[in-house]
């Protein structure tokens, strides 16, 4: 059939005065026999891992029925809309991040570093850190080989000025999740505009200035692209046009937010205390990131993000919500009732911005579906009850379809200290990239898949 060969290639992209735009999957991309049964048979699998610093408020938490008869606890109300697409675990330990003899301190480095290797790491206040290969970069050497970049590493936070770390650790633990090799720990990026022009645009330089220079000569990559867009929409169906025209509007949304945030942040706060591209409220900062996320898997750009609300130890405060003590020091609460209840609202907080990525990812086309359909998406963090830095019974959540392998709506009870690095196992198998062994794994988790 000729139709066949007139399919645009999935890896087509549009390209002007220097930039290069990657498009979404549009029904083009596909022959037309090879649509139906054929083309969702193999959909495209993605990891996204969302991790929770400094602990949860565990019975606020806590579903108290198991199975699908549960009921959403309060700060899990927000993601009411996806209940039938999560799965809440209990019950996954970290036991690797217990203290060792001689290890008094130290439970939010090792919270961050053991959480996606489930190795205990060197105590080191210098640059010798060692930790393990994290499941995200295990996946991503694989998944990565069918697009441009391999992962994306993501956060909230300024690495270069979160202040004091946990004495007797550096702050590498706390400033990652991800760790390519043993010793070599990934950073995490905070700014829009690098991650934008990592995804969508290229600088010749990291100098600010040089990058100031280049965003006010071409202040946005689709007037550069234009023209070709433009041909591009001509030849395609309505249903493509409303596609790819939903996509570039969303490309321009977010271009807006990052120069809006640009202006804002160079004209009230020195450059040192906030780069340039940093919202000025955790909201906008929030939502821009997600929204990075989105597009970057809705243009195939890479299939695994790991993306830190924020770093252990931190203390980031939330003045949008009234709360203008740290985090970190509100988790030490000591049972004073006026702490809880600001721990549950900042816990509250970061689930109501989960429930928008989430949104998202199900109100975005992919193949036969949306993303949230193929994709397998990890929340929770490495430790549980901040106040005591408990490495058991971690608040976690699996969410999405992995591609029709994942049943949610439900609520399981694993035996004490299961290991977490059980469930990063098997959710390895679920993105069709196995492994029989990581970290403290003693096997592989059942009731997952349907």
């Amino acid at each position: 059939m000729m139709i066949f060969k007139k399919a645009i290639p999935r890896r087509t992209f549009l390209r002007g005065a220097g930039a290069t735009l990657a498009l979404p999957l549009l029904d083009a991309m596909v022959p037309s026999f090879a649509r139906g049964a054929q083309s969702a048979a193999t959909p495209v699998k993605r990891l996204s891992i969302v991790y929770l610093p400094n602990g949860v408020m565990m019975d606020k938490w806590t579903p108290a029925a198991e199975g699908a008869g549960f009921e959403l606890t309060p700060i899990m109300e927000p993601l009411a809309p996806f209940r039938d697409r999560m799965l809440v675990l209990t019950g996954l330990a970290h036991n690797t991040g217990r203290a060792l003899a001689g290890e008094n301190t130290g439970d939010h480095a090792r919270a961050g570093a053991t959480y996606l290797t489930g190795v205990h790491p060197r105590k080191t206040e210098g640059a010798d850190t060692e930790a393990g290969i994290s499941m995200d970069q295990l996946v991503a050497q694989q998944l990565g080989r069918q697009t441009q970049l391999a992962s994306l590493e993501l956060c909230m936070d300024t690495p270069e000025l979160l202040g004091q770390c946990e004495a007797g650790y550096t702050c590498a633990y706390m400033n990652t999740i991800c760790w390519r090799t043993p010793t070599t720990p990934m950073p995490m990026e905070d700014r829009p505009r690098v991650v934008f022009e990592r995804l969508f645009g290229d600088s010749d330089s990291t100098d600010p200035a040089v990058r100031l220079r280049r965003i006010q000569r071409d202040r946005s990559i689709l007037d550069s692209v234009t023209e070709k867009a433009a041909s591009l929409l001509a030849g395609l169906s309505p249903s493509d046009r409303a596609k790819l025209t939903e996509y570039l509007e969303a490309i321009r949304d977010v271009e807006r937010r990052i120069q809006l945030a640009e202006e804002q942040s160079s004209r009230e706060l020195p450059t040192l205390e906030r780069p340039p591209g940093v919202p000025a409220t955790f909201t906008e900062h929030a939502k821009l990131m997600f929204d990075l996320q989105v597009l970057a898997y809705q243009t195939d750009l890479t299939r695994v993000i790991t993306f830190m609300i924020g770093r252990e130890f931190g203390g980031r405060t939330y003045p949008e919500i009234n709360i203008p003590e740290g985090h970190h020091s509100l988790t030490h609460h000591m049972y004073k009732k006026d702490k809880i209840d600001k721990v549950i609202q900042i816990n509250l907080y970061h689930a109501k911005h989960f429930a928008y990525y989430l949104d998202r990812l199900r109100a975005t086309p992919d193949g036969d579906g949306s993303l949230l359909d193929h994709m397998l998406v990890l929340y929770g963090g490495g430790l549980s009850d901040g106040n005591s830095h408990l490495h058991d019974n971690l608040p976690t959540l699996l969410a999405g379809g992995a591609a029709g392998q994942l049943k949610g709506g439900r609520h399981l009870r694993y035996p004490q200290d299961t290991p977490v690095t059980n469930l990063l196992l098997t959710m390895m198998d679920l993105l069709g990239v196995p492994l029989e062994k990581l970290g403290d794994s003693t096997g592989k988790l059942s009731l997952l898949a349907v």
